[in-house]
Formats: C-alpha cells, structure tokens, sequence
C-alpha cells in the first residue's frame, strides 16, 4: 500500500498530501469511489457542500471500519452561509454523519455580499470548539486573504486554488509560502483542455515508467503543495497516488511549468465576480 506524506498546518495537525476530489460524483457513485480509495490507502477526503455527495462519503466512511482519526476530510460550505458559518458546518457535518472536520474552507469569497470576513470569524469559533480541526480558505485571492488577517489576525492554513501546468500559480504559490498557508491544488490534470496530451508529460512519463498523469500529478507534489484529484476508478484511483517513489529534476519541473500556454489555460472564473 502506496504511503501518503503529509503536510503540516498551523494548528499543529497533519494533512495528506493526496486527497480523493469527489466532483461532480454523486450517490453511490461516489459512496463507491470513496470505498475503494479508503481500501486502496487514501486517508483524505475533499467534498463540499456545493458537491451534493456528503452523505455517499459519510455512508462510505462509516463502512470503512477505519478509525474516523485516520481519515482526513474536507468539506466547504456556500454563500448562503457567510453569515451563519456555524450552520454552514453544522449542516455538512449532519450529511456527512461526522462529530467534527478536519478541515473547513469557505468555498468562495463571493466579495459582492461582503460577509467572508464575518464567515471566516465564525470559522475562527467553530475551529476553537473543536468542530473544525483546521480552517482555510478555496478560490481566495491575496487581497480576500490580506482582508482575513488584518480583520481577525488569523490567516487561513490552506487555500485550495486550481493549479496545473497550464495554470502554475507562481504568485500565489510565493503569497501563501510567505504567509505560510498550504497550497492546495484543485484540478491538477487540467480540464480536457489537452494538458494531459503534451509532449512533455509523455517524454518524462517514459523515462519515469510512469503515465503522462502520474508526471503532471508529481509536478504538483515536488512544488511542495497538496492536491485532490477525482476519480472513480479503481485502477486510476491507484495510479494517481503511485507517485511517490520518483521525483522530477528541478530543470523539468521548470519545464513543465512553463506550459503555461495562455490561451490554453483553464482558470475558474474570477473569484472577484464568481463563486456559489
């Protein structure tokens, strides 16, 4: 069974590196893939509410018979509860059938309503009585993020960001290591935009031994952040995380970030204007 590193956050806690993404899997879909990633040696979960699959996770987690310690989930919570983040949380943790979280994002910052500082208060509360073991952020950007601390004094421990080859994330990746927030990356094999096609990822899988995936997934990995990728399949589930036991030199690291194509990037929409 593939070992899974960790990375270490503020609060003292340890998250796997690989988490299983869980988007846009839904029912016993997802319940399965949940089951055969815990089997396979997956310890970290990523949902959200905007998901709709908390509850297909939680029936896994509960069937697992691995002690609920030993596995690592995230969840996120919408806009509708900015201003009520306890009932935010408290509702994910009903579907999912949990006592706490491991880790709770806001999922947007949705600046146009004005209240993720008020939902990152109540995350700050939430995390001291022990219904969140960590608290972070998904999609914020340095300025959402410089708004947290000098409201609250409190900066996120994750912020879990889309990041690729085609989508490298420089700033943001020098932003967080400054303020020494975790990068997550969402969305690491891009989104059939081609990226798993490139020249590159096929020479290096080559050398490697490995799949033109399993490279870009490293390529993540050696940068020093986390990363959730989906898959229901068995096999793939098992692929995807048999990336630790290589590394990438630094000369093709560089290569591979500097793919980022332009017009070939896949960035959400902007987080200024977008977000559920």
């Amino acid at each position: 069974m593939t070992t899974i590193p960790t990375l270490s956050l503020r609060s003292g806690g340890a998250m796997p590196q690989f988490a299983l993404g869980t988007w846009p899997m839904v029912g016993d879909e997802v319940e399965r893939a949940t089951a055969s990633a815990l089997e396979i040696g997956y310890r970290h979960i990523d949902t959200a509410e905007q998901y709709e699959n908390e509850d297909g996770i939680g029936r896994a987690i509960a069937a697992s018979g691995i002690d609920r310690a030993d596995i690592f989930v995230t969840t996120k919570f919408n806009r509708k509860w900015h201003a009520d983040a306890a009932g935010g949380l408290k509702a994910c943790l009903e579907r999912l059938a949990l006592d706490y979280a491991d880790l709770t994002l806001i999922h947007w910052p949705n600046p146009d309503q004005d209240l993720y500082v008020k939902a990152w208060e109540g995350l700050i509360e939430l995390q001291q009585q022990g219904l969140t073991r960590a608290i972070g952020t998904s999609n914020f950007k340095a300025t959402h993020i410089d708004r947290l601390i000098a409201e609250t004094g409190v900066v996120p421990e994750v912020n879990q960001i889309e990041m690729n080859p085609y989508y490298e994330r420089a700033g943001e990746r020098a932003y967080h290591a400054e303020k020494g927030i975790v990068t997550e990356a969402f969305r690491p094999l891009g989104l059939d935009n081609g990226l798993r096609d490139e020249p590159l990822a096929a020479e290096l899988g080559e050398k490697y031994g490995k799949t033109p995936s399993q490279i870009l997934l490293r390529w993540v990995i050696e940068l020093g952040a986390g990363v959730a990728a989906k898959s229901g399949n068995p096999a793939r589930q098992r692929e995807n995380i048999e990336i630790f036991d290589f590394s990438l030199t630094s000369d093709e690291v560089e290569a591979l970030s500097a793919l980022q194509a332009g017009p070939k990037a896949d960035p959400m929409m902007d987080s200024d204007t977008f977000g559920h």
